[in-house]
C-alpha cells in the first residue's frame, strides 16, 4: 500500500491541523451529517488555538459533498498556508476528531488506507459495457468515476437456424466478439492508466466470457468474475453488493499475504529483509525499503511513545542525533519526531509501501522491511555489521 497522497506534506513546517471526520451522509431525517460532526470538532480546535481563517477553509471543504452515499471517512491536513491534504477514506473513524500539533496525526488515516481496495467494476452485455470505479481513493484526479463503452456493432441478435438465418447467427456472433474486444481494449487501457487492485467482471454470461478471453494478461491477473450484476434492470443490488464485498475482502487478504510471504522468504534466506527498529531505521536511511511491515498492535502504542531524530530530507532518520551528524546533518536542522511519523515520512520519501500485519508475523519491535536491494553492509542477523547488533541478535535462537 503506497502513500503517494502524503507527498505534499514533505518539507512543510508545522504546526498542522489534522481532522479525521466521519463523512458518512445522514441516513434519516434529524440525524447528524458531516457538517454537524465538523462543528463539534471545530469547537475543540478553537479551544486549542487554531486560527479562525484556517478553520473556515476546512469548513468550506467539508461542506462540499464528496459524492459518496455509503459510510466513509475523510482526513484533512492543513498548515498555516491552508489545506494540504483532503482525502476520502473507505472506512469512517470510530469518532470524529481534530488534532493541532507540530506534526500531522496520520496513523489512523494510513491504517484506513491499508484497508482500501481500488476497484474497477465492469458490467457487460453483448453491445458494450459500463465501467465504474469504486473506492478509488488515491487522492488523484484520473478522470471520470464511470463511463460507457459502446462496442459499435449492433447486429447482436441471432436468427433461427437454417438458410439465411445461419448467416444472421454468424453476423451476431461476430458482433459479440468485436464488441467484447472493444470493451477489453478499453479496460486494458484504464488499468494501465489507474492501476486498480481488482477488476470485477459481471453481466451477460456469454459476454463476460468473451471479454475475459480478450483481456491482456496484466488485467486477467486482476480479474474476478462475480455473477449477479449487469447493465439492465432486474439486478438484485444487495445480493450483488455482498458478492463484490467478498471479492474485495479476498483481494485485500491476497495483497497482504503477498507482502508477508516476500518478507518471510527473504528472512528465510537471510537476504532482502530486516526486522527490529534499529535495522529498519538503518535501511530506511539508505533508501533500501520496498515495503515496510508494521504490527497493528504497536501503531497506537509503542511506536507513538518512542521518538526518532530526523533532518531536512525524509531519508535523514536515525535513532540517535549523532548518527545524523555523521552523515553531515547540522545540529540546528535536527528534529525529534514520534517514531510512527518519522517512519512514515521516510517511507513516503523513498516511494515505499506500508503493510499492517497481525501477531502471527514475526517483526521485532513491531516493524520489519522488505528491501529493494542489499549489499554487504546491509544489516543482517547472521553477519553483525551495525552498532545495534547485540540488541538485534537477541531474537536469533
Amino acid at each position: 500500500m503506497h502513500l503517494h497522497w502524503l507527498k505534499p506534506l514533505l518539507g512543510r513546517p508545522g504546526p498542522f491541523v489534522t481532522v479525521h471526520l466521519d463523512a458518512s451522509p445522514a441516513q434519516v431525517a434529524g440525524e447528524s451529517g458531516p457538517v454537524d460532526r465538523w462543528r463539534s470538532v471545530r469547537r475543540e480546535l478553537e479551544r486549542d488555538g487554531v486560527p479562525a481563517a484556517l478553520l473556515d477553509e476546512i469548513a468550506d471543504r467539508v461542506a462540499q459533498p464528496d459524492g459518496r452515499r455509503d459510510p466513509h471517512g475523510r482526513v484533512l491536513v492543513a498548515d498555516a498556508d491552508g489545506v494540504v491534504v483532503d482525502r476520502v477514506l473507505l472506512a469512517a473513524p470510530a469518532a470524529s476528531r481534530g488534532v493541532y500539533g507540530p506534526v500531522p496525526a496520520l496513523s489512523p488515516a494510513v491504517r484506513a488506507t491499508d484497508e482500501s481496495v481500488c476497484l474497477l467494476l465492469v458490467a457487460v452485455d453483448r453491445t458494450g459495457a459500463d465501467l465504474r470505479w469504486v473506492a478509488a481513493d488515491d487522492g488523484e484526479d484520473h478522470g471520470p468515476a464511470s463511463e460507457t463503452v459502446d462496442g459499435g456493432h449492433d447486429d447482436v441478435h441471432k436468427q433461427r437456424e437454417g438458410g439465411p438465418g445461419r448467416r444472421g447467427q454468424t453476423r451476431a456472433e461476430d458482433s459479440w466478439q468485436r464488441n467484447a474486444e472493444a470493451v477489453a481494449a478499453a479496460v486494458d487501457q484504464r488499468v494501465r492508466d489507474r492501476h486498480p487492485d481488482l477488476v470485477v467482471l459481471t453481466g451477460d454470461v456469454r459476454a463476460v466470457a468473451l471479454v475475459h478471453d480478450a483481456l491482456g494478461q496484466q488485467v486477467r491477473d486482476l480479474v474476478v468474475e462475480v455473477p449477479g450484476g449487469g447493465r439492465g434492470d432486474g439486478i438484485h443490488e444487495d445480493v450483488f453488493a455482498s458478492r463484490v464485498a467478498e471479492a474485495v475482502d479476498e483481494a485485500r487478504a491476497r495483497r497482504r499475504a503477498t507482502h508477508v510471504e516476500r518478507y518471510r522468504e527473504a528472512r528465510g534466506r537471510d537476504e532482502g529483509a530486516v526486522t527490529g527498529l534499529d535495522d529498519v531505521v538503518e535501511v530506511l536511511r539508505r533508501g533500501q525499503v520496498d515495503e515496510l511491515l508494521v504490527a497493528s498492535r504497536v501503531l497506537d502504542g509503542a511506536l507513538t511513545e518512542r521518538t526518532l531524530f530526523v533532518g531536512p530530507s525524509p531519508l535523514h532518520i536515525a535513532a540517535a542525533r549523532s548518527d545524523l551528524a555523521d552523515i553531515g546533518v547540522q545540529d540546528d536542522e535536527v528534529r525529534e519526531l514520534p517514531t510512527d511519523v518519522a517512519l512514515l515520512r521516510a517511507v513516503v520519501g523513498q516511494d515505499a509501501g506500508v503493510t499492517f500485519v497481525d501477531d502471527d508475523v514475526e517483526v521485532v519491535d513491531g516493524v520489519g522491511a522488505v528491501l529493494r536491494w542489499a549489499d554487504g553492509s546491509t544489516p543482517s542477523e547472521s553477519v553483525p555489521t551495525q552498532s545495534a547488533d547485540n540488541r538485534r541478535l537477541r531474537s536469533v535462537g
